[in-house]
């Protein structure tokens, strides 16, 4: 798929003031994008499987963008993109007064739409830290909110029953060592300990936490950031956790942003994603994707064994966008009939249909049919046998005919009976398999 968004990463090309900026952004860039290859012992192999288990099952996140950039509404790249000074942008701590308990709500809608788990902004590149800290005043419970906002985001998790995990930017445009840690050795020592230290804290004050997200390493590199040193000390604190692959380390997992693409070497994956074209709150934005768009998007992500993390803006209050609300809330009515077909799913092969897409689980194959073809559904090239068929929401049994080239289910209602997108449930006799270029080539032609 396409991106419908530039990158973060790509975004430090052009928003540097100095050639040397550039450069600097460039490398950082490539080293954040592919990480040094690191062979992992045994040990480490058999420790990522157990850690991540039940990441694997999930499937379905819910990622929050919330920070100062949410008082303004103009995107969480606001700061920069408008060249804010920051004595002007630090006013808006000030003004950013979130209703008490404004995370109930995330967590409850993320587990009516099926998401297993959450990812929350601690800090972001603004350098406004959502949690309580001993490092700076540039924090929640120091300013206008007047408590811990992570805190309360963890609290509520909980009380749905989610995993939850932190969203750490590495970047920070407030801090005074924030740019210049990569020309001064000094800054950079200043300004690794200041990081490290609120990681501490992060991996210190809320109990149990499933996941760390680091993001955008500019200015510095692993060797520079210390990054080895951050995690070992990251798994001490927490020897359950996940963490990604943007602290310019491989991590766990890989992080595609704006596009499905599954990791080509195999390893673990999560596709982060909006609902509009904004992280943070944008008022103005209303590229809203539907939630045929979100299911589609979901079984990609699940046919190749990967996650997807999809974002919410709230207001600064806290509120969650209407829109979002609708949007997620159809997606949940989705799940709750649905959700076997996306959650511990295998790899799939079958992938070839002009208006279905498809996900595993061992030998059965579920169809996720998008466009609605009418009272015929047909699967070309197919080479399992299937033992029967039916409507994964109700359950409703299929008739069926299968030969060398085909398999056909009949008698179909010539409207879609699910919403927004129908799926269908093959029990196979062995693991589904599908081959196209058969059909094209042994698919008699009647002599012409």
């Amino acid at each position: 798929m396409q991106s419908n968004r530039i990158a973060r990463r790509d975004w430090l090309v052009g928003t540097g003031a100095s050639l040397l900026t550039l450069a600097t952004s460039a490398k950082t860039v490539a080293a954040s994008a592919q990480p040094h290859a690191q062979k992992s012992s045994d040990a480490e192999d058999a420790s990522r499987a157990r850690r991540m288990q039940w990441w694997h099952e999930a499937r379905f996140g819910m990622f929050v963008h919330w920070g100062l950039y949410s008082v303004l509404g103009r995107h969480e790249w606001v700061m920069e993109n408008e060249g804010i000074p920051v004595a002007d942008y630090e006013q808006l701590a000030k003004r950013f007064q979130p209703k008490p308990n404004a995370a109930r709500a995330w967590a409850k809608l993320a587990k009516q739409a099926g998401q297993k788990y959450m990812v929350m902004t601690s800090k972001h590149h603004e350098g406004f830290c959502n949690f309580d800290t001993k490092l700076t005043n540039y924090c929640a419970p120091k300013q206008g909110p007047g408590r811990d906002l992570v805190h309360e985001y963890v609290e509520a998790a909980r009380a749905e029953g989610l995993r939850f995990g932190f969203y750490y930017s590495l970047m920070d445009w407030h801090h005074p060592d924030g740019a210049r840690c990569a020309t001064n050795e000094d800054a950079r020592k200043r300004f690794v300990e200041y990081t490290h230290g609120l990681i501490r804290e992060l991996m210190t004050n809320y109990g149990k936490v499933d996941v760390l997200w680091y993001d955008v390493s500019w200015p510095l590199d692993a060797r520079g950031w210390e990054s080895e040193r951050m995690n070992k000390m990251v798994f001490e604190l927490q020897p359950d956790i996940i963490v990604n692959n943007r602290n310019a380390l491989p991590g766990d997992f890989s992080t595609p942003e704006q596009e499905i693409v599954a990791d080509q070497r195999g390893r673990a994956w999560e596709s982060c994603m909006t609902l509009n074209e904004s992280w943070g709150y944008h008022h103005a934005d209303d590229a809203w994707k539907n939630s045929k768009m979100i299911v589609r998007n979901l079984v990609y992500c699940a046919h190749d064994a990967g996650n997807y993390l999809l974002n919410i803006g709230p207001k600064p209050d806290g509120s969650i966008p209407e829109e979002s609300v609708r949007i997620l809330t159809e997606v949940g009515h989705w799940t709750s009939r649905n959700g076997e077909s996306i959650h511990t799913q295998d790899r799939c092969q079958p992938h070839h249909s002009n208006y279905a897409a498809f996900t595993r689980k061992g030998n059965t194959l579920y169809m996720h049919i998008y466009f609605w073809p009418g009272e015929t559904v047909a699967l070309a090239g197919f080479k399992t046998g299937v033992k029967s068929a039916r409507f994964l929401a109700s359950g409703q049994q299929i008739k069926f005919q299968q030969d060398r080239f085909r398999v056909r289910f009949m008698g179909l209602p010539n409207e879609a009976p699910d919403h927004p997108v129908t799926t269908i449930a093959i029990e196979c006799e062995s693991e589904p398999l599908q081959d196209t270029d058969f059909v094209r080539r042994e698919r008699p032609r009647n002599n012409v």
